[in-house]
């Protein structure tokens, strides 16, 4: 049966240990598949097959296991070796089956008299015997935890990332030799100690902050709207007005990551193979993919293994596309489904694979080809014809998705120069970490967080408008040709700066606010 652990050894006539099962596992996006390593040896021609839908990886295991076992003092059995890895209709990918076959065929071959059941073992050899640290722990760990598994033998460079998951007991080695000893307990090593997650950063571990932005107060308001609401934001303007800046400012005043955000993050990133020393993302991400990126590096994919791609590395923090009219037109298409769905679903031959793909998405652009149309201080050189072509790469539907709109204008030097202070990141997280306090008091019973996520049925619960609010919001309708879905994403806006205002009623200055972040919709493209 898939999923169960059975572990038995089968014995010849003559009560020589003949067949062994290990237990180990696969991964299928981001969730585990329980796999049993079966190793059967029998005399015959000197052969060693593997089966099992095993991939290039798996395949090249065997020398990898035979000069890890010789080099580590043991015995590679001469003999006829089958290896199975079941269920054989799922496709087995990467290197952390090396660990899980050796022990198979130390046990089959009699040279590991231990128990090894409720085990799950992980790990690539190294043809010393050595073991490497693998991609995809934290995600098999969570999943085999689930199913019942709480025993687990990794390499010691993945044990800062499994220490994180509580009840579980992960011994962390360093080579095969040191598994053998210890399974037959000649040796003892501790389990991975337990390490508390602290979601709450006592100092901005950011290199940016709001304070270094000066002037700016519109689009600094707006920042402050988007986090406080989860809303996509564009930034428009010309060269050097610091849009950029704005955008990296965007995680330092986003609330503190949870323990369960910062599980549901790490996953990901261990699956990219892109964890640090710590184990664990502790930080909002913040992806800013180049404006060649193709489509398969912002939403997934690979030849073989389906990996994630920038859209769900964002998870829980910001995608930032610099320039988006330089991305193609492919690639930008690509973001419409998530970010109305917040996860991709990336389909490859091999299969589909679901990952999670909730972020801000903020992107920022110049208002033309030579940047300075519309700019008080500069001068336009490019024709309408040529506007209009530099516009028109952003649809209509995507834009429609993306809730605020500014135009960002240069600063004055007077604003540069001057020795005013500008308010900090950590006085506009205070305002945007009650913002959110009220949205989840107020979806407490909604499978939602954020105004942002709010569907029509919340939309008309929550978001009552008065007849003067009715009127506004016509009249914007009509004037800027707005879509349906741009109507809905003001009153969401207009919801979120009522929370900020802690107003329990979206007011008419509410309206016209909200209102105002949508000058950059499609009639001006």
């Amino acid at each position: 049966m898939r999923g169960s652990f059975t572990f038995t050894k089968g014995k010849d006539t003559k009560g020589n240990n003949m067949l062994s099962k290990i237990a180990s596992f696969a991964l299928n996006g981001l969730e585990g598949v329980a796999v049993q390593i079966e190793t059967d040896i029998n005399k015959g021609i000197v052969s060693y097959d593997l089966v099992g839908l095993p991939d290039a990886a798996v395949k090249e295991s065997k020398e990898r296991v035979r000069s890890a076992i010789k080099n580590s003092a043991l015995n590679f059995p001469v003999n006829k070796i089958t290896i199975n890895l079941a269920p054989a209709d799922i496709k087995k990918e990467g290197s952390h089956y090396d660990l899980p076959i050796a022990i198979s065929i130390l046990k089959a071959s009699d040279q590991l008299e231990a128990d090894t059941d409720g085990t799950v073992f992980l790990g690539e050899l190294a043809l010393d015997g050595g073991l490497r640290p693998v991609t995809g722990i934290m995600p098999i760990l969570i999943s085999a935890k689930a199913k019942g598994c709480t025993r687990f033998i990794v390499p010691k460079g993945n044990a800062n990332e499994a220490s994180y998951l509580a009840g579980t007991e992960v011994y962390a080695l360093a080579s095969l030799r040191d598994t053998v000893e210890f399974l037959k307990g000649e040796r003892a090593f501790k389990p991975v100690a337990h390490r508390d997650f602290t979601a709450t950063q006592k100092e901005n571990n950011y290199n940016y902050d709001m304070s270094l932005v000066r002037g700016q107060k519109t689009a600094k308001r707006a920042l402050e709207i988007a986090v406080a609401g989860g809303h996509n934001i564009l930034l428009a303007g010309p060269p050097g007005t610091g849009k950029t800046l704005l955008a990296r400012c965007i995680p330092t005043i986003m609330p503190d990551m949870t323990f369960d955000e910062a599980l549901e993050v790490t996953k990901i990133h261990s699956v990219a193979g892109e964890l640090n020393e710590e184990g664990i993302v502790s930080l909002r991400p913040f992806r800013t993919p180049h404006h060649t990126a193709t489509t398969v590096s912002l939403c997934g994919g690979g030849n073989s293994k389906i990996h994630p791609g920038e859209i769900s590395k964002a998870h829980k923090g910001v995608l930032f596309l610099d320039e988006l009219p330089e991305y193609t037109r492919n690639a930008l298409e690509s973001l419409r489904q998530p970010l109305e769905d917040k996860i991709i679903t990336v389909t490859r031959a091999g299969g589909a694979v679901t990952f999670p793909a909730d972020f801000i998405l903020c992107a920022s652009m110049n208002p033309c080809p030579c940047g300075n149309y519309g700019s008080a201080h500069l001068t336009c050189t490019c024709t309408p014809a040529q506007i209009h072509k530099y516009r028109s790469k952003i649809s209509g539907p995507l834009l429609d998705r993306i809730d605020l709109q500014v135009e960002v204008d240069g600063v004055k030097y007077d604003d540069l120069s001057g020795e005013g202070s500008e308010e900090p990141s950590a006085k506009v997280k205070e305002r945007v970490e009650r913002a959110r306090a009220i949205q989840r008091e107020r979806f407490c019973e909604e499978n939602i967080a954020v105004n942002s996520n709010m569907g029509e049925r919340q939309i008309k619960k929550y978001c009552k408008l008065s007849k003067e609010c009715e009127n506004i919001l016509r009249t914007a309708f009509e004037t800027l040709h707005l879509s349906a879905r741009a109507r809905t994403r003001i009153i969401k806006v207009a919801r979120t700066i009522a929370d900020l205002d802690f107003s329990s009623e979206i007011k008419p200055e509410h309206i016209l606010e909200a209102t105002s972040y949508r000058s950059y919709d499609t009639s001006k493209l």
